[in-house]
């Protein structure tokens, strides 16, 4: 398992470090103006890879969101990808303003991650659930259930990070991953589970309880 570091996601760094390039350059050259612009740039790229440390609920049952954003879609659907049984799907869309990094929900092993290439369309349409470029994780939980959690690109997110691996044995919060310039995550959840979220909820990675394993 690849360790990332905080406060700032080790992914950042390249994008922060040209960044402040650029503007070093500019200002050396004399253009003020266009200095400052890119200073705001420099700023910007740095608070969208922020990883700040959260603290986790400890219940044993509990299911925390993976993901800073916002919920957009709760059904219930027969998954054929991950856990081949029938599940709760809920969807989390981040913004480019949200915290980027992903959490696992639960503690668990991790038995598969698959990934898939595909299109970068905007991440909270059906189509672009369906078609974007994802990476899933699918997660065996001490009572022997399966959760999969499913990082999927944007319209402007380009690149999904994944420092999971199978076997990883992973901690309710854990950092697992992230994705750059916005997206969204799914869980496909049992259906037993006792949600806590409602569509159009805000939610905070590694904190808010989405719900408990009964």
């Amino acid at each position: 398992m690849k360790k990332p570091q905080v406060p700032v996601a080790l992914e950042g760094y390249p994008f922060i470090g040209f960044a402040a390039l650029v503007t070093l350059v500019l200002a050396i050259l004399g253009y003020d103006f266009s200095a400052l612009l890119n200073l705001f740039v420099t700023a910007f790229v740095l608070y969208f890879f922020r990883d700040p440390e959260r603290i986790c609920p400890d219940d044993e049952d509990v299911l925390v969101s993976p993901a800073d954003g916002k919920v957009i879609l709760i059904e219930k659907i027969f998954d054929d990808k991950f856990v081949n049984e029938h599940v709760y799907k809920v969807s989390i869309f981040m913004n480019v303003f949200n915290v980027h990094v992903n959490r696992a929900p639960c503690p668990g092993t991790v038995t598969q991650v698959r990934y898939f290439s595909g299109m970068f369309f905007s991440a909270d349409t059906e189509r672009g659930a369906l078609e974007n470029e994802a990476c899933g994780l699918t997660i065996e939980t001490m009572g022997n259930r399966k959760i999969a959690v499913v990082q999927v690109a944007g319209l402007i997110a380009r690149r999904i990070v994944c420092w999971a691996e199978k076997g990883d044995r992973l901690l309710r919060g854990e950092r697992f991953g992230l994705i750059r310039f916005g997206s969204r995550v799914d869980l496909y959840l049992p259906q037993q589970i006792q949600l806590e979220v409602t569509v159009g909820q805000k939610v905070r990675a590694g904190e808010t309880v989405l719900g408990y394993l009964s």
